[in-house]
């Protein structure tokens, strides 16, 4: 006799059709409606997750919080998935997937007394390698989770041990059949979908029932039909249960179930690149809330103890803003808008604790003569790259005579470069820093009184840029060593927002990169620069083509002001042979994976392994989405779709009135890597420099005035 776990639950999306006010209205509505449900029958069981959801209610409604704290200890009320919120599954860095587990598990020890041991994310939309690791250092070793769904992943059994990576953590893993929720009455064709691909022995499976997405939850036709069904599948029996209790009965039976191992995709590819801005306010809000905690890591007690209710304040609305359809790009227009301005408070938030904590050691710094500039690396990684800043200098352009002083009074190479503004005296300078974790480094602008230039390390930045036909080209370094230039391509593209039922972008090219002649911008002993100009469709293209001196890689800012509708835009590189296979960043490390052609979620860089034996490699830390052939790998840099359209609506043939996705000017630097020796360390080290860049601060402490303009004896 087979066991079917009736699983009845009300699935919400707190952020999707409707803004997130809206989803605090229905934490109350679908848990005042389930209290009142069970209250009435007391055979039931109801399942329910996501600590933000019980935060809602405990701050709303005090007293519909005690009758579901009552239920709880009762046994009628499952708590599972011990998460703040169900976040995507894919674009999310380590720190945040560990801060989801962590904030949740502190709020239902503190407000509960308990913490779930199962994972639960049925409505994210791939998950990660990097998971079955993650949930088992916080103590969860089951997980629950629906996409992809048959059509769209073979996996060998309903339910299997998962792990991300071979010799890594196990958890038990269920995939749900048809769908959480029944939005039409339930029928035994859905609960035999989840008897389908049990493994041999396994005698256990659950089936979820209940009204789903904007809450509700079981109603009392949902309930009546179970009774009524209980015995009407042959050798199974139908029972009122939850998540913690089918796998407890699954656990003698664990020794039959088959391992998989990688990540589990993969399902809306389109969610990898709809509506940009979400993706960068959350990698940028990652990014400076690691550096805030890294800077005051080093800070007094006190000064800790104050930041933290801020710090928690900030993850809390990270993590929350991490939710599936709000990362994935997936809501309404103004559900995005209300995201993008809360990750503005939560990077506003970081970058004045950042500020704080840096400034009070920078300005603690013994007095100086000179004009300085204090530098600190908050990340864990020895910072060795170029730095830019634009020290002021009480309006006076730096003169041929002035340079950089380290410490010890040694000169620092610097190169001039353009600065931000347009203003006639300001400056922007480059220069090289060596620098470890958390240490400060000062760097001083004073006369040249000897005439003698800083000594240079490494090989010359010179290089050539060549444009050919249809928007292809070559970089050729000074050495003569050359490499094929990126090609910016424009792909149709008429999927949905989520880009349903494909694994891949096969639209055909529209058009290619028209450029203009490139123009040297820079010729400096640090740096060369190419900038060139030119569109593609009706968007306009700024590419600027850096290269360093000693780096062994291309740098491109491209600027994209992106007018586009139903396309896409590609960057495809050939780093020279044939690609054998990748290695993509994702959450916390990297994942072999087969240039096949699918479309797949990215996180900061791409190795390339290539059939002459070198490797060639791309760190693009503000792109999302990766695939490729064993020619070429392409990055998804935008794509053009109207917000919240779900197949099958048919789109009407004018949509001027409503909003499409991502419109307007777009900003990435990417750092290409020719084929060498290149490592997947070096990339990680380089995305990691990018994104958590030294701080900076200007320091006047201890001059003796501040100078007139143009002064003649300054600096002396």
């Amino acid at each position: 006799m087979r066991t079917v776990h009736i699983v009845l639950n009300a699935h919400l999306d707190p952020v999707w059709l409707w803004p997130w006010t809206a989803g605090v209205d229905e934490c109350l509505n679908t848990c005042y409606t389930m209290c009142n449900t069970l209250d009435r029958h007391p055979d039931i069981i109801f399942t329910r997750g996501e600590a933000w959801v019980y935060e809602q209610v405990r701050r709303h409604d005090p007293a519909l919080f005690k009758r579901i704290v009552k239920h709880i200890r009762a046994g009628r009320w499952s708590v599972v998935g011990g998460w703040w919120i169900q976040p995507d599954c894919n674009l999310p860095g380590a720190e945040n997937f560990r801060r989801q587990i962590a904030l949740g598990r502190a709020w239902f020890k503190r407000r509960l007394g308990l913490f779930p041991r199962i994972g639960y994310n049925v409505d994210s939309f791939g998950h990660s390698a990097a998971l079955p690791d993650i949930m088992a250092a916080h103590g969860q070793d089951s997980y629950v989770f629906m996409r992809p769904m048959a059509h769209e992943a073979d996996l060998p059994a309903r339910v299997f041990r998962w792990r991300g990576r071979p010799g890594g953590k196990i958890v038990n893993t269920f995939r749900i059949a048809h769908g959480y929720c029944t939005v039409t009455p339930p029928t035994l064709e859905h609960v035999e979908g989840s008897l389908a691909d049990l493994p041999a022995g396994v005698t256990h499976t659950m089936c979820f029932l209940g009204v789903g997405d904007h809450g509700g939850g079981p109603n009392e036709p949902i309930i009546q039909w179970v009774r009524e069904n209980q015995d009407a599948i042959p050798g199974a029996r139908l029972v009122f249960s939850s998540p913690e209790k089918f796998f407890r009965a699954l656990a003698p039976q664990v020794k039959h179930l088959p391992l998989v191992t990688g990540e589990l995709q993969m399902h809306a590819i389109g969610c990898y690149t709809a509506h940009r801005p979400v993706k960068l306010g959350v990698r940028r809000a990652e990014n400076l809330l690691a550096q805030a905690e890294a800077a005051l890591a080093a800070a007094r007690p006190a000064e800790r103890k104050a930041a933290a209710p801020t710090l928690a304040a900030a993850w809390e609305s990270l993590c929350f803003n991490s939710f599936h359809d709000t990362l994935g790009g997936s809501c309404t227009p103004s559900a995005a808008r209300a995201a993008d301005d809360q990750l503005a408070g939560v990077k506003a938030a970081a970058e004045t604790l950042l500020s704080e904590s840096f400034r009070r050691r920078a300005h603690a710094q013994p007095l100086d003569p000179r004009q300085r500039m204090v530098i600190a690396n908050y990340t864990v990684e020895k910072f060795g790259d170029f730095v830019e800043h634009e020290p002021w200098l009480e309006w006076t352009q730096w003169k041929p005579d002035w340079c950089l002083l380290d410490e010890r009074n040694r000169p620092v190479p610097h190169q001039i470069i353009e600065p931000e503004t347009l203003m006639p005296d300001t400056t922007r300078v480059l220069f090289p820093l060596d620098l470890a974790p958390g240490r400060l480094r000062t760097v001083r602008i004073a006369r040249n009184l000897t005439g003698k230039s800083a000594p240079l390390k490494g090989a010359t930045p010179n290089f050539a840029l060549a444009l050919h036909a249809a928007g292809a080209g070559t970089l050729t370094a000074g050495r003569g060593d050359s490499c094929p230039l990126p090609e910016l391509r424009l792909i149709e593209d008429h999927s949905d927002t989520w880009s349903h039922g494909i694994d891949r972008f096969a639209g055909p090219q529209r058009d290619h990169a028209h450029w203009d002649e490139p123009e040297l911008v820079e010729t400096g002993p640090l740096r060369h620069l190419w900038r060139v100009t030119g569109r593609i469709g009706d968007s306009r293209l700024c590419a600027d083509w850096r290269r360093y001196r000693g780096g062994e890689f291309y740098e491109l800012r491209l600027r994209v002001n992106w007018h586009e509708h139903h396309r896409l835009l590609r960057l495809s590189w050939s780093p020279g042979a044939a690609i054998t296979s990748r290695e993509d960043g994702i959450s916390g490390g990297g994942l072999p994976r087969a240039s096949d052609g699918r479309e797949l979620p990215l996180r900061d860089r791409t190795l390339l392994k290539l059939a002459n034996g070198q490797r060639a490699g791309i760190v693009a830390p503000e792109v999302f989405a990766v695939s490729g052939d064993e020619r070429e790998v392409h990055l998804t840099l935008l794509r053009s779709c109207p917000f919240a359209h779900h197949d099958p609506k048919v789109l009407p043939a004018k949509l001027e009135h409503y909003a499409w996705v991502d419109q307007g000017e777009h900003v990435f630097f990417l750092r290409f890597f020719p084929a060498g020796k290149v490592t997947a360390r070096e990339l990680d080290r380089h995305a990691l420099h990018l994104q958590q860049k030294p701080v900076i601060a200007d320091v006047t402490r201890g001059m003796p005035h501040r100078p007139f303009k143009e002064d003649p004896d300054w600096p002396r």
